[in-house]
């Protein structure tokens, strides 16, 4: 079989963030190496307090990044069962809770959100639970692409059938309450789409847990137009900035994968010294 050439260069950098938490609950972890067939970004955001949300998302990260490594070995015959893999991971995940929490009955409650993406060729795959976002920025627009499996989409059902005002619903005390997400037991519900999303190069993917939403999506696209035309690291490095200026005592962990896309046949000559262009941004 002749061997797949790459349709695009990643540049892709995480970030990580405590916000005014006193302990972080989120996980990241990507791969896009240079000249890989294959991409991915794992992100999960715990929740069960500290030493339970912290356990949950490295639990689920770990397990789910590392079966999509194992199974990524030949693009072809991945990209063929790729929605089963992502399935399988996230299942192997919840049943790694489910046993944890047998085995340390006081971490009982401890669960994590989970958004895991894969990108082959030009179609992007995806996995979701919970409330982090998957955004896609495209043509100056960011949209999201997931599901939203909080009481938010409701609520804002609400505002346009007008049951409540803006101000009610941004308030509303259910607003952030999950409607599904990885604990152990059932999942209620799933976003994981069979058909893939067809990519572009100068795509940007978002992945992120909501701790970035604390910027409106206006805010974010805001950051991402003005540095658009700069590396992924220089662009996370302006969403924590952005999100600093805030000074919001009440800022949510932040964790997210800022990752473009750039024609595989177009490369810049500062670039091609780059073996590797994801990097890691901690902060707190």
């Amino acid at each position: 079989m002749a061997a797949m050439h790459p349709t695009f260069d990643f540049d892709a950098a995480s970030a990580l963030s405590k916000g005014q938490r006193c302990y972080q609950e989120d996980a990241v972890i990507a791969d896009f190496s240079r000249g890989s067939d294959v991409g991915l970004a794992v992100l999960a955001d715990g929740m069960g307090g500290h030493a339970a949300g912290d356990v949950a998302s490295k639990i689920v990260v770990t397990e789910v990044f590392s079966e999509l490594m194992f199974q990524r070995g030949d693009a072809d015959a991945f990209e063929k069962s790729v929605t089963a893999n992502l399935f399988d991971a996230a299942m192997g995940a919840n049943a790694c809770l489910r046993e944890h929490v047998e085995s340390y009955p006081e971490t009982r409650g401890m669960g994590a959100t989970l958004v895991a993406t894969v990108i082959i060729n030009k179609n992007l795959y995806w996995i979701s639970i919970g409330d982090s976002p998957l955004f896609l920025f495209r043509d100056g627009k960011l949209s999201q692409l997931n599901e939203d499996h909080s009481m938010a989409p409701q609520i804002d059902f609400m505002v346009e059938s007008g049951l409540l005002n803006h101000e009610e619903a941004r308030c509303h005390p259910d607003r952030n309450t999950l409607t599904s997400v990885l604990f152990g037991e059932d999942i209620p519900r799933i976003d994981c789409p069979k058909e893939p999303l067809e990519l572009r190069a100068s795509d940007m993917l978002i992945v992120a847990s909501d701790g970035l939403q604390f910027l409106s999506n206006d805010e974010i696209a805001a950051v991402l137009k003005v540095h658009q035309g700069a590396h992924s690291a220089e662009i996370a490095d302006n969403l924590l900035e952005r999100l600093r200026q805030l000074e919001d005592p009440d800022l949510d962990n932040v964790s997210f994968s800022v990752v473009k896309l750039n024609d595989a046949r177009v490369r810049h000559a500062s670039d091609a010294a780059m073996d590797t262009t994801e990097s890691i941004r901690r902060v707190g």
